[in-house]
């Protein structure tokens, strides 16, 4: 990699990574040259003729290397934008998706009052639930998990966003650390892609990001038939459940929801592609 400009060293490295499969290939080109300058993307194109130095190359150098061994490029540079918050994210955590919004704008529908609590139940990189007080002021939020790395994530992020007083990090599986409390929302991104299907999914995905929060069981249900079944639990009479799911999976979700008769008003909402992929109930 010679050159010695943005636009130059942009153009090579769009090129390498495009040869290596990569999809995206010039905007992780920018990404990660913004990223080794530690400047804003945009600032990219006010300098496109701006000679680097030798240490600038380098570094953008190796962080090409890493990109085209297909890790992820929020994990190459620590950092996913999410609801317009740049989000801490590493190998502890999923890399929050853009779909995952809509379980957001969702959970916003139905945050009515001017103050409750919620629970992310699940929470990774805390990216649901602090979205959700980023735009809720008046909330407070516990986010669980069993990973005590992706707390740390979640919590460093809090602290970061400036929600740190709001935001509470317990470690534990889904509701059990949430004892005998009442919560307004419940919200979850469990894992719900089938164990078999994991092997096929890319690269970046199957050899970089945790398995434990990709892997839902046989037929991707595992854990959303706990989140059915176990929020009622810690949901005040009226509260709502907000989940995501996976392609395929919503007439299964909506029988998870309808059976036992702990919720009422079961609906089943679709993403920015028309996809079903997000599912709400009140319980009764």
């Amino acid at each position: 990699m010679p050159a010695s400009t943005p636009l130059e060293l942009v153009r090579i490295a769009a090129g390498y990574l495009a040869e290596k499969g990569i999809e995206g290939a010039r905007l992780d080109a920018e990404i990660l040259l913004a990223h080794a300058l530690d400047v804003p993307r945009i600032q990219l194109y006010l300098q496109f003729d701006k000679p680097l130095e030798t240490r600038e190359v380098d570094a953008y150098r190796e962080l090409v290397r890493r990109r085209a061994r297909r890790e992820p490029a929020a994990y190459v540079t620590g950092c996913r934008e999410f609801w317009s918050l740049a989000l801490r994210v590493d190998p502890r955590v999923l890399i929050p998706r853009p779909e995952t919004e809509r379980l957001v704008e969702a959970a916003l529908e139905r945050m009515e009052v001017p103050s409750g609590r919620l629970a992310d139940l699940g929470t990774g990189s805390g990216a649901i639930a602090l979205a959700l007080l980023s735009e809720r002021t008046g909330w407070e939020a516990v986010g669980t998990d069993v990973s005590d790395g992706a707390l740390a994530v979640a919590a460093e992020n809090a602290g970061r966003l400036g929600l740190q007083d709001r935001f509470e990090a317990r470690r534990g599986d889904l509701v059990a650390p949430l004892g005998g409390e009442s919560f307004d929302l419940v919200v979850s991104n469990p894992p719900y892609i089938p164990s078999g299907d994991l092997a096929t999914l890319e690269p970046e995905v199957c050899g970089y990001e945790p398995r434990a929060a990709l892997d839902g069981g046989v037929d991707g249900l595992d854990v959303l038939r706990r989140v059915a079944v176990d929020a009622p639990r810690v949901l005040r009479p009226g509260g709502w459940l907000v989940v995501e799911f996976g392609a395929g999976q919503g007439a299964a979700v909506r029988g998870l929801l309808e059976a036992g008769g702990a919720y009422a008003d079961v609906r089943i909402l679709s993403d920015y592609t028309g996809r079903p992929r997000v599912a709400a109930a009140r319980r009764h």
